[in-house]
């Protein structure tokens, strides 16, 4: 393959063919290919009754390609995560049964009437919660993402991993999660002033626990009990969980337990030994509970051929930030030298998934493209060449660098680490 020697002429015609068709555009219909007599030619499916009712709807057949992939731990099969497929999805709402998963010790089968959610430590009184005494509190709903820290993590390699999207970065989900304001619970117990933890401890096989800073709960933190409208299913925590907006997937404790108050963290496997990363300067990092800005071109993508050329493609992705909302998407078809701006699909919500598209009229030339997003404080998703020489070659989690897909001159796609 070769490159093009002005790879800026290139992405500029891009852009003028993007601003054209800013708003609609079209692309031709082969009707000669589909020619029929409707009148009378009708498919095996209007020839007879369709299906009857069903109590709970499933995906058509044809869509069973639209899976989550399983990565576990062939040594203990509760272990491990599964890949929301971000490349065969549209919108922003991810479907509860594809929503990632990331289990310590597999997932519990909890009797709702069994359990429990108990407030103790630093309180003024132990409290205790049922299912049925939390479903009389009033709930309010929002819609967030909610990320691994580990996810992307392929992406510090020397090589670029060939994986399509959602299946290198596909440890994320979009939602909307409805629960009770978990500052409506502790106050019930009454906050101790020398708190300032909060131990969280799930009621899975491995008794997951880990320290959660106490203003954040008083923040913005929900105790879900429904996800999309419906409850939670078993494997993204029911009977309840925490919802946190915007941070580390850890920290979302699921089939939520205990909650203990105290005034100083756990120090527990989960924020030493695992979410803690040595840095250049043999400092460690600790306690990094915020998601950065991110962007993803999820179509066109890796795994997919781009079959006209020249042709008009749709380039679209996703864009999210956990300390805020998405203010812009930029897209570049040169590797990073020339930016156009992405069409940004609303309703654009805080902490929450931001579809974006951008029109691109590919001339059969050697491309890179990229996206790169900006949220509200002003943070701009990096390059990896940046994020690498900030954080060093020992990173594992929170990668958040601008991903690369190499469009070579026949159509193919793959994963690159910029040009």
């Amino acid at each position: 393959m070769t490159k093009p020697t002005n790879s800026r002429r290139q992405f500029l015609k891009s852009a003028a063919i993007g601003g054209a068709f800013a708003g609609t555009f079209s692309l031709p219909v082969w009707s000669d290919k589909h020619k029929t007599d409707f009148a009378n030619d009708l498919p095996e499916w209007m020839k007879k009754p369709g299906e009857g009712f069903s109590n709970y709807g499933q995906p058509s057949p044809y869509e069973q390609q639209v899976i989550r992939w399983i990565s576990a731990n062939p040594d203990a099969p509760g272990n491990g995560v599964s890949w929301t497929p971000l490349h065969d999805l549209q919108g922003t709402i991810t479907p509860n049964g594809l929503h990632f998963e990331r289990h310590h010790n597999g997932v519990p089968q909890i009797d709702p009437t069994q359990h429990l959610l108990i407030i103790d430590g630093l309180v003024e009184r132990s409290v205790s919660f049922d299912v049925v005494s939390l479903m009389r509190y009033p709930m309010i709903s929002r819609c967030c993402f909610i990320e691994c820290g580990g996810n992307s993590n392929s992406g510090w390699r020397s090589s670029p991993i060939q994986s399509k999207v959602g299946y290198a970065h596909g440890l994320i989900s979009n939602a909307e999660w409805t629960g009770i304001p978990l500052k409506v619970l502790l106050q019930e117990a009454g906050i101790k002033t020398e708190a300032k933890w909060v131990i969280a401890e799930g009621a899975d096989a491995s008794a997951l626990n880990i320290s959660i800073p106490l203003e954040k709960l008083l923040d913005d933190a929900i105790l879900a009990l429904y996800q999309n409208g419906e409850r939670l299913r078993p494997e993204n925590g029911y009977p309840m969980r925490l919802v946190l907006p915007g941070w580390e997937g850890i920290l979302n404790v699921k089939w939520l337990r205990q909650l203990r108050l105290t005034n100083e963290p756990a120090m527990s496997r989960d924020e030493t030994s695992q979410y803690t990363e040595l840095q250049p300067d043999g400092k460690a990092r600790q306690f990094t509970f915020i998601m950065e800005a991110k962007s993803l071109i999820t179509s066109p993508s890796l795994g997919m051929v781009l079959p006209d050329n020249p042709g008009i493609y749709q380039i679209n992705g996703l864009a999210w930030s956990g300390r805020g909302k998405i203010t812009r998407v930029e897209i570049s078809a040169d590797g990073g030298n020339a930016w156009a701006d992405a069409k940004l699909h609303g309703p654009i919500l805080d902490r929450a998934f931001t579809r974006f598209s951008l029109p691109w009229h590919w001339q059969g030339e050697y491309s890179t493209l990229q996206s790169r997003a900006t949220d509200e404080t002003g943070y701009v998703q990096p390059t990896r060449e940046a994020l690498v020489k900030n954080r060093g070659q020992h990173g594992f989690f929170h990668y958040n660098a601008i991903v690369s897909w190499e469009i070579t001159e026949q159509g193919d796609i793959n994963h690159v680490y910029g040009i």
